[in-house]
C-alpha cells in the first residue's frame, strides 16, 4: 500500500456502496479513512485491508465537530472526500420535525461542516475532489419520504456552491444513484417492479458507482455536475 499518499475519507463505508468503494481504492493501494456509525462486519473488513475507522455520530453539530476534530488528529491531509454516509426514514405522525432534523444533518450539515473545516487538508493535495453521494429521488421528489428526498436536494445545491467556492484547487462533484442493489429479503415481485422502473432494466451492483467516482477523481475538467447513475429512469 502506498502510506505516502494522502487518503480518501469516506463517510457511512461500513456496508453497501460505502464498503465496496472503500475496498476498491484500497486494493489500488490508496490509503483510506472512513467513518463509520455502529461495529458491523464491514467495518471488521476495512480494518483488516488497512484503513484507518473512525467512530462518527453525525446526527448533531458537536458530534461532527468532534469527528472533524478527530480526523485532523489522524492525517494533515486528504486526497478526496466522499460523503457516502446517509439515513433512510420516513416521517410518522408526531415526529415529523425530528425525521427531518435527522435528515438534514447527515445528509447536509455533516457534509457542509467538513468541507468548510477540511478545506485545508484539500488544498494540500494536488489533485484534490469532494464527492457528494445524492439520491436519483431529488429529481423527482417524494410523496412518501420528503424529509429524505429534500435533504439529498439540499446536498445537490451543496455541489454547486462548494464548487464555485473551491475552484480551481478543488473539484466538488456528485453522484446521484437509483436502484443499485437490492436489499437481502426483497421478493421477486418487488424486484421485478422496481426493475421495470429504468429504460435498462437491471441491478448493476455497487461496481458502478466506483467507476463513477473513479471517473470524477480522475478527469480534471469536471466540477459542479453531478452525474445521474440511474438505468435511464429519467426516459420512463
Amino acid at each position: 500500500m502506498n502510506t505516502s499518499a494522502a487518503p480518501i475519507l469516506i463517510t457511512g463505508a461500513g456496508q453497501r456502496i460505502g464498503l465496496h468503494c472503500a475496498l476498491r481504492l484500497l486494493d489500488e493501494g490508496q490509503p483510506v479513512i472512513f467513518s463509520y456509525r455502529s461495529e458491523r462486519e464491514g467495518v471488521r473488513l476495512l480494518r483488516e485491508h488497512g484503513a484507518t475507522a473512525l467512530r462518527a455520530d453525525f446526527s448533531s453539530e458537536a458530534g461532527i465537530l468532534a469527528f472533524i476534530e478527530q480526523l485532523k488528529g489522524h492525517t494533515d491531509r486528504l486526497r478526496a472526500i466522499v460523503h457516502n454516509a446517509s439515513d433512510w426514514e420516513t416521517e410518522t405522525p408526531g415526529h415529523e420535525a425530528e425525521v427531518f432534523q435527522r435528515m438534514v444533518g447527515v445528509h447536509m450539515l455533516a457534509p457542509y461542516l467538513i468541507n468548510l473545516h477540511c478545506e485545508e487538508l484539500l488544498r494540500r493535495s494536488t489533485p484534490a475532489d469532494i464527492v457528494h453521494l445524492s439520491d436519483d429521488v431529488a429529481r423527482t421528489g417524494s410523496a412518501k419520504r420528503p424529509a429524505y428526498c429534500a435533504s439529498k436536494a439540499g446536498l445537490d445545491s451543496l455541489t454547486l456552491s462548494f464548487a464555485a467556492r473551491f475552484a480551481p484547487a478543488i473539484k466538488v462533484n456528485g453522484i446521484a444513484p437509483a436502484l443499485i442493489q437490492f436489499n437481502e429479503g426483497d421478493d421477486d415481485e418487488y424486484r421485478a417492479r422496481r426493475l421495470a422502473e429504468s429504460a435498462l432494466g437491471i441491478e448493476p451492483g455497487a461496481e458502478v458507482i466506483y467507476q463513477s467516482l473513479r471517473y470524477l477523481l480522475d478527469n480534471p475538467y469536471v466540477t459542479g455536475t453531478t452525474l445521474a447513475v440511474n438505468g435511464g429512469r429519467h426516459l420512463r
